[in-house]
Formats: structure tokens, sequence, C-alpha cells
């Protein structure tokens, strides 16, 4: 990834995606307007941050990425892995107007100027994009979308509702919590071992780093999980780009829910075709 500012607005690409001259970005927290433990660029609503600062951040950081700020469109997220396909009526959904769905936690579309909008804040963003059929994907992949396998989801969205085939979809992972940061309890990895079997799973569960006399707890590695997602459903290595930029690790740059608990901002990931 590469770290970008532009008009005071510091944020992040992928290579993938800007040789693709896909528009595109994810936030961090510097160069918003917020106070306190919003500062400076959340992107929250609902969070106890003032909503005019919240439409000010979101209006420096589409200015700084070329994308209209009138025409966002939301994602209502809740953990869950639903993906729903977004048109020309979605325009606005959740900054002009209200959204008509709930429980989605990740959005395709082939809509011009559609920019769709996912939040994390220790999570992990996910951007997809077919240069072949021109459609873009955005899906937010917490534990629980991740053992849900919202990125395979997605891939398989894209494939069912616009003929893309999974070896033309260019499949990003971007910044959240790192495997050396990330403690679960034993509850938690079961779920990984349901879904991706014995094998897999020990690829991306391990003991604890913190707490290695405590069988209870794990490191989870989200980063790994998803590219495994991502390769089930037929993406090619070559076409998956992975972040090395833990929101923990960097709390400098990002709002962390491991660090700083609910009274935080959000982040945010846009792509637009």
């Amino acid at each position: 990834m590469n770290i970008e500012k532009k008009n005071g607005v510091t944020y992040l690409t992928f290579n993938l995606l800007k040789k693709a001259g896909v528009r595109h970005g994810f936030s961090t927290k510097l160069g918003g307007v917020s106070e306190g433990c919003f500062s400076s660029l959340n992107l929250g609503f609902g969070r106890g941050d003032l909503d005019e600062n919240v439409r000010e951040n979101f209006k420096r950081i589409t200015g700084a990425l070329g994308i209209d700020y009138e025409r966002l469109c939301f994602s209502k997220q809740t953990h869950t892995n639903n993906v729903i396909i977004v048109n020309e009526e979605d325009a606005g959904n959740g900054i002009s107007k209200p959204r008509p769905y709930d429980n989605v936690d990740g959005l395709v579309t082939n809509v011009l100027d559609l920019p769709l909008v996912i939040f994390t804040a220790d999570c992990i963003p996910l951007f997809l994009y077919d240069p072949v059929e021109n459609v873009i994907g955005a899906a937010h992949s917490g534990w629980r979308g991740t053992a849900g396998k919202i990125g395979k989801v997605t891939v398989e969205k894209m494939c069912s509702e616009f003929g893309s085939r999974p070896e033309n979809i260019l499949c990003c992972i971007g910044p959240g919590i790192c495997r050396d940061c990330y403690e679960v309890s034993s509850d938690v990895t079961e779920k990984f071992v349901d879904a991706f079997g014995r094998e897999n799973a020990d690829k991306i569960i391990r003991r604890s780093v913190y707490n290695p006399d405590d069988p209870s707890k794990y490191m989870l590695d989200l980063w790994m999980a998803c590219r495994l997602n991502f390769l089930e459903a037929g993406i090619t290595e070559e076409h998956i780009e992975v972040t090395d930029y833990c929101t923990k690790c960097h709390s400098e740059l990002f709002y962390s829910h491991r660090i700083m608990g609910n009274k935080r901002g959000s982040m945010a990931g846009f792509i637009s075709l």
C-alpha cells in the first residue's frame, strides 16, 4: 500500500487498484476537524462526534480522492456476511438519505460514480474490482464476517449478478489488526476451524503471545483468513494485495477499537468506478 496526502488529508491506496485506474482509498485519522477522542478525521456517525464534523470530514476525504460526496453509498454493518447489489437509486444512502437496508456488510455495483463505503476500526476492509465486466465491491470483514467468508461471498455475488470471472478480479485486503495483536478466545477459533478445516485453520491460528500458558487464548490472523477466502473463491495469487499496516501497531495513523474501545472514531474505505 501507499500512504498519500492531498489537501491535508492522509489516506492509503493499493498498488493493484492504482495501476487499474480505480478511484479508491482507505482513510487514516489524520486531516479532519473532529476533536478529543475523535481527532481528527472521524468518519463514523453516531459515535458521539458532532454530525457537522463528520460531514466536513467526509467532504475532505472525498475531495482528496476525487469522489462525489453527494453520491456516497454506505454499508449498514452488523458483522454479517450479507452482500447486496446497489444501483443508481442507492446514491446518497447514509450521507444524504436513510439507508433502506440493514445487516449489510458488503456492497457490489457496476454503476459509474457510485462510491461504495465501508467502515472499520480493527476489522478488515476488502476492496474488489473486475476490470473486464467493470464491477466493484467493498466489504467489512470482522472475525464473524471472515469466518462467514464474506470475501468469497462478495466474489460470488459479482460472478452471479454481473458475469465476472474470479481469475479477472483484483482483490485488496486493507489495514486491520494484525496476527501479533489480535488475541481471541477459543470460542472464536472454533468457528474458524469449522469454517476453514483444521489444515487451513492452522495457518491462521496460533498460541497466544500474551497468555502462552492459557489454553483458551489464541492469536488470529484475519489477513491470512481473508486471503484464503479469496483463493477459495478462485482469485489468483497475483491478483491479491495485502497491506502490512496494522491498526493497533500504527495507532498514530488509525483508530483502534482494541486500544480505544468505543470512545473513538472510525475509518472508511472508498471505491468508485
